[in-house]
């Protein structure tokens, strides 16, 4: 019953939104525009990190065999 009921309330939903007038659709007028790069010349990597300090972090996070603790 319960499904029923739900099934009931969904169909009369998408009936009421379809019965909504349509608004005519705006167009928008584009410009393209070259885009000119000062650097382009030259061919460097710039790597972006997602945290800051990421690079010190990870060289100052590494093991050695002697760090890591033993069971008696």
């Amino acid at each position: 019953m319960k499904t029923l009921v739900t099934f009931f309330f969904f169909f009369l939903i998408s009936f009421a939104a379809q019965a909504q007038n349509n608004t005519p659709e705006v167009t928008v007028e584009t410009e393209k525009r070259e885009v000119v790069l000062p650097a382009a010349e030259k061919e460097s990597v710039a790597r972006l990190y997602r945290f800051k300090n990421s690079r010190i972090k990870k060289e100052l996070s590494f093991k050695t065999s002697k760090s890591t603790s033993k069971l008696a």
